[in-house]
Order: structure tokens, then sequence, then C-alpha cells
């Protein structure tokens, strides 16, 4: 026996009745209030409402919709965890998880232990029955996700399709949505790939999708527009299976009005050398130079040029040269290290970079997840990941369109 879901089952029979709460409690015979509470998820209808509920249904043929335990979903080069958390927090359930890299599986395992992360090179993962490897039949799962290193194709001036992309990275995510066609996927990727080889890698990118069944909508979205106190953008690319589509099925999440600054996060004081990295003296003292909010023309013309040599003669604003962030303003872009030259973060309060729990924060990790490895590994796998916030964000968009679909 079915465990119906009421809330949107009584929505749905409003909308095939065209009627009002008030209207449906005049059919039922039962209160306003009763029929409010109901779709609102406050109460169950009782056993009596239940049966007039039964046979209204069948008066009107259609069904009622059935509790979704949760939808399920794999995610393809999981990394540290960012998208599947967001994912699991706006309702799904990873019934598999594939990852190479063995830092990032500790870290999945060590937080989610209940996830089953595979351990293991998508390519050999791929060569397998990938329904008996997740216990589903083909088109039942709801989310492929993940976002795949891409690279550039070779051309002959002809649409490539996905035989003429074999052995890339992308060519498995490919044959993952060709072997267990789920009604949606998720491709997340760096706005570069847009215009990654004067825009032909996306558009075979596309194109492939398309030849597996798909049509693909995609859009450029800031994490800072989504809670995250932080300046990243992403390529975010929705397919829908063909079979499902409808104009209006997807929409992205509209943007928050208020955007987080760093003074809205928890900072260390003075974090130990196992929490965070340390620039050399030299560096350290010419950053005590540098105001927050700052960067090197904020101090002595003589002093910036001995410090970026060769870089003071480069074109550009360079503004990413000893970059000092204030407590009003987002993090930039969180890297997979601290020490890149032209790439500076420089703490607000004190003249260090930011520890490897603070750059989690500002991509919205919990302070309880856990992160495997050294130091180093710790904040590249940080680096990589996909702000759990905006990963929140798109699932619950996701959600919606599933719902819209089983309706």
């Amino acid at each position: 026996m079915i465990q119906i879901d009421y809330p949107k089952s009584l929505h749905k029979l409003r909308r095939t009745l065209n009627v009002s709460q008030q209207q449906l409690a005049n059919i039922l015979n039962v209160s306003f209030s009763s029929v409010n509470r109901w779709e609102n998820g406050h109460y169950e209808p009782t056993i009596i409402a239940k049966v007039k509920l039964d046979e209204l249904f069948d008066q009107v043929k259609i069904k009622p919709i059935a509790k979704q335990e949760k939808y399920k979903s794999i995610e393809l080069f999981a990394g540290a965890g960012g998208l599947a958390l967001g994912l699991e927090q706006a309702g799904f359930d990873h019934i598999g998880l594939v990852e190479f890299e063995k830092n990032a599986v500790d870290t999945l395992k060590i937080n989610r232990p209940e996830w089953n992360v595979l351990l293991e090179d998508i390519r050999e993962v791929c060569e397998r029955d990938l329904e008996q490897e997740f216990n589903i039949k083909k088109g039942e799962l709801d989310l492929i996700s993940g976002g795949a290193p891409c690279q550039s194709f070779s051309y002959a001036g002809n649409r490539l399709g996905l035989e003429d992309v074999r052995g890339t990275m992308f060519y498995y995510y490919a044959t993952f949505l060709r072997k267990l066609q789920p009604k949606l996927f998720l491709f997340e990727n760096v706005r570069g790939l847009l215009s990654h080889d004067k825009g032909r890698t996306y558009k075979t990118i596309l194109d492939i999708f398309e030849e597996q069944g798909y049509i693909t909508l995609y859009e450029v979205l800031n994490a800072w527009d989504y809670s995250v106190p932080q300046k990243r953008e992403r390529l975010i690319t929705i397919g829908i299976r063909k079979d499902l589509f409808e104009e209006g099925i997807f929409e992205f999440p509209k943007k928050h009005k208020y955007k987080p600054t760093i003074k809205d996060v928890k900072l260390d004081v003075n974090p130990d050398k196992e929490h965070c990295k340390r620039y050399s003296k030299y560096k350290e003292e010419i950053f005590k130079l540098v105001p927050p909010g700052g960067y090197w023309r904020d101090i002595e013309p003589e002093t910036a040029k001995e410090y970026m040599k060769s870089c003071w003669d480069m074109g550009g604003g360079r503004t990413g040269i000893l970059r000092r962030l204030s407590l009003d303003e987002p993090s930039l872009t969180v890297l997979t290290s601290p020490f890149m030259k032209q790439t500076d973060r420089c703490h607000p309060l004190e003249v260090r970079p930011f520890s490897y729990r603070e750059n989690a924060r500002f991509q919205t990790f919990p302070d309880d997840w856990v992160f495997s490895g050294t130091l180093s590994s710790k904040y590249k796998l940080i680096g990589n990941a996909v702000p759990v916030n905006l990963a929140k964000e798109i699932g619950l968009e996701l959600i919606k369109t599933l719902e819209r679909i089983n309706e």
C-alpha cells in the first residue's frame, strides 16, 4: 500500500477540480481549516476523510502522489563533497559517488560513512553493468551530478559524437548518462569552459548531451548571490531527458537579496601551522605595509617593484598581487593553494593567508566537516569544491522539477 503525500496530492486534486480550499472542504464536508492544515502538511486527514479522498481521486481519475523517500542520485568526480553535501541538504539520497583521489574519498567516508563511495578510476567503473553496480534500472535514477575535467577535442570540421571523445573524462560522464538515462543531470564547471577553444569544446559537450537524449539549459552562477561569502562563478548545465521536458520545467535559483561578506564568517585567531600556511618573513614584512582592502599600489613603488620583480613590467592591473582582503567584502575565489604569487589573499586582521578552515567556511562547509590528508591536500580539496550553499540552491530547484515530473 502506497504512502500518500497528502499536501501534494490535495494540491493536485484542487488543480484538477479547479476549486479553492474552501470549496474542497465543502465537497468533503469538513472545515476549511482542516483542508488548509492537511495541504500545508501540519496534520494528516482523519481516517474518514482519507476514505472520502480516495473516492474523490477515483471519481476524477487521478492518482494521488506517493510519498517520495528521497530522490536518488549518483555523483561523479565527487571531490571533497561540496556538491554532494549541498544536494543532500536539498533532499537527494546519494546511492553512489565515484572519486579517484584517496584524500577526497577518505574525506567523504569520514563525514558520511553511510554513503556508497567508490575509490576507483571512473574508466573502470564505466566498463561494468551500471544498473547492477548501483542497483537501479535504466531510466529510474533521478539525477547524475558532477563536473568532469574538460579538455580540447580533436576536430575535423564535423560535429562530434560520443565515440569521437573517447578517452576524455567527459566521455565517461556522458557514458553514465547513456547507460543509466537519469531523469536529470547537473554538470558543473568553470566559467572559462564557455570560451575554451573558441567555444568549440562546450558546443561539442552540448551536442553530445543532446545525442544522449537530453535538452540542456545553462547559466553562469556567482556563488555570492546564494549565501556564499565568496565571489566564485561556476558554469552550471542542467540536462532534462527529452521525454520529460516541457517549457519552464526548470528554473535556475533566484538571487538572494543579502550578500554575505568576510565579517559574517567566523575567523580563526592565530591558527597553528597544522591549520594555516605561513608567509616567509620577507613576504610577511611586505604585507604589513598593505592596508585591508588594498594591494601593491597601496605601498611605496620601489618596495612593490622589488617584490614583484618581472611582474612589475607586465600589463594589466595585476590586482591579485599583494592583495589583502577587507572585512566588508566577500572572499575572492578560494584557490587550491594560498601561495600563488599573482593571486594573493591575505587575511584582513592578521598578516597571514587564510587557514584551511576559514577557506572551508568561505565554501560554506560546516565546521564539523573533516578534511583528510596533509595541510596542502586540505587546501586543495577545499579549493576544488563546489560551495555547499550554491549546490543546495540548485538542488532545491532540481527537486521542484522532479516534483513536476511526478505529478
